[in-house]
């Protein structure tokens, strides 16, 4: 593929007007004085050419110390996983060809944080910290840099909210319950919903923070759950809310104003228990 910047060495190079990587001239060469010049490799096919510098006294003899090899660059054919946080961190192993001497691993522009060559077709990565984006993995060797190919995508991918904790974890039917949610990823959120109601407002306190306020709901235990840009946060046990209904009302104590009945002739009259005898037998008297 050329493009290699190759510095030659010998003498007589003053006034030099061509270099030549076999039968092909560089694209283009700098002579740096009369014992040394630059040129840049033209593209060709593999395999080893000799380089040949000339001047208007002749052109250098074929000699084994003028030979340079055009190697095959590296090719990318799969990255295992495909994604990763935007915090980076995460192995990446690579498979293509051409692997043995890379020099550089890219994730798009940067820089994989290391890498270890574990054969002429693979080798691990680490990636570096980026913005959510999908970016190419290139991999840089003797033979120049791997071509971007769908095979060779990454995806950066930001983290979803996550809840783990409320508090409180009940309230009323009627709504109106501040409830502080715990968690993750909250930074931009742009709705909370307790189940399939929304919240009518929230305050983002921070990443790991939210105060929303309860809609009325039937009783029932519901999620609640936080949207960002990024998604969802996954239903989870602890992040239940229980709406409570009204309790039920409470009986009326029974009138103590009960009338008394007669008795019969040679009784005394009966009492009720309600008329404060409580816990007492009723009891009949004989005269």
């Amino acid at each position: 593929m050329g493009g290699t910047s190759v510095t030659i060495t010998g003498s007589g190079f003053t006034a030099a007007t061509a270099v030549h990587f076999g039968s092909v001239a560089a694209v283009s060469f700098v002579v740096n004085s009369d014992t040394s010049v630059t040129a840049v490799s033209p593209a060709q096919a593999l395999g080893t050419v000799d380089v040949r510098v000339t001047t208007p006294l002749g052109t250098s003899p074929v000699v084994s110390a003028d030979h340079f090899t055009y190697l095959a660059p590296p090719s990318v054919t799969s990255v295992r996983p495909e994604s990763g946080p935007t915090g980076g961190g995460t192995a990446v192993t690579v498979t293509g060809t051409h692997f043995t001497g890379a020099t550089a691993v890219n994730f798009g522009t940067l820089a994989a944080t290391g890498f270890v060559v574990n054969s002429p077709s693979s080798l691990t990565a680490v990636a570096p910290a980026q913005s959510a984006s999908t970016v190419d993995v290139t991999v840089t060797g003797p033979g120049g840099t791997s071509a971007a190919v769908a095979t060779d995508h990454f995806a950066y991918l930001a983290p979803q909210p996550s809840v783990s904790s409320l508090n409180p974890s009940a309230g009323p039917t009627s709504g109106g319950t501040s409830v502080t949610i715990s968690g993750s990823g909250f930074t931009g959120a742009t709705a909370v919903a307790f189940g399939g109601v929304a919240a009518p407002s929230f305050t983002v306190n921070g990443d790991g923070s939210i105060t929303a306020v309860s809609p009325a709901q039937a009783a029932a235990t519901v999620h609640v759950r936080v949207i960002t840009a990024d998604g969802i946060s996954a239903i989870v046990p602890v992040d239940l809310f229980l709406y409570e209904g009204p309790p039920p009302p409470v009986p009326s104590p029974p009138s103590t104003g009960e009338s008394v009945e007669a008795a019969p002739a040679g009784r005394a009259a009966i009492w009720p228990l309600s008329a404060g005898f409580h816990n007492q037998p009723d009891a009949t008297f004989r005269s």
